[in-house]
């Protein structure tokens, strides 16, 4: 083969390569705005609500039953499906209906506040956990239109925790894992210690708080947070 037309093969191979390193470099970017660098993102009322498996989806709304999708959330792929579920707590009290979210998961899952466990007559409360950490957490009963599950475990309050993609956490010096303390200014004002950043290329720049934390600040979802930098852990 011709030296002159391999060096140019060589070139255009080479070219393709640097773009492609290019793109997945600068992929998210678009996300890294004025407001992230300096801190703020949305915040988002997580309201009580129930993740579920497959299995969990059928035994609970019948044979075949899949999540149907009634509005998208913030984050990608995430919805708030049609189906709902009511809790049953000590003593036949009552919660609900919560509504289930999609997409399936790996494990069930049921989050509620705290004053949702005082509606529940729950006699321990279950521990503040991030979402997928069911370590020393039990269970609950959920009730749907075509039977009943049992969780063993999988029921939490969900601990405060900013969504980000990766590349917004690198614009204000943040890692998954780090804590931060948060501000929110509404009704009454309230500084949050230790919030849990969440940074994946799956994410984009969200603060969920329960609505106990949203009644106590008086803010709704929509609302800014200010991260407040300096205060990392």
């Amino acid at each position: 083969m011709d030296e002159r037309l391999i060096e140019t093969i060589v070139n255009q191979v080479a070219e393709r390569l640097l773009a492609g390193r290019n793109v997945k470099s600068d992929a998210g970017s678009d996300l890294v705005t004025d407001e992230i660098r300096a801190g703020i993102v949305l915040v988002n009322i997580s309201a009580r609500h129930i993740h579920l498996t497959s299995d969990h989806v059928e035994q609970l709304f019948g044979k075949g039953a899949q999540l149907k999708p009634m509005r998208s959330l913030h984050q990608p792929g995430e919805f708030a499906s049609e189906q709902q579920v009511l809790l049953v707590g000590q003593a036949g009290r009552t919660l609900g209906p919560v509504r289930v979210l999609g997409p399936v998961r790996k494990a069930s899952q049921v989050e509620i506040s705290l004053t949702d466990c005082y509606t529940l007559g729950l006699k321990q409360l279950p521990p503040i956990r991030p979402s997928g950490d069911h370590t020393g957490t039990f269970g609950i009963t959920m009730v749907g239109s075509a039977g009943a599950v049992t969780l063993n475990s999988g029921l939490i309050r969900a601990n405060r925790h900013v969504h980000l993609h990766t590349t917004q956490a690198e614009a204000m010096g943040l890692r998954n894992g780090d804590r931060v303390d948060v501000r929110l200014d509404g009704e009454r004002p309230a500084i949050f210690l230790g919030c849990q950043i969440r940074a994946h290329e799956a994410f984009r720049g969200e603060m969920h708080i329960d609505t106990d934390d949203g009644n106590a600040v008086g803010i709704k979802s929509g609302a800014k947070a200010q991260i407040l930098l300096q205060g990392r852990h």
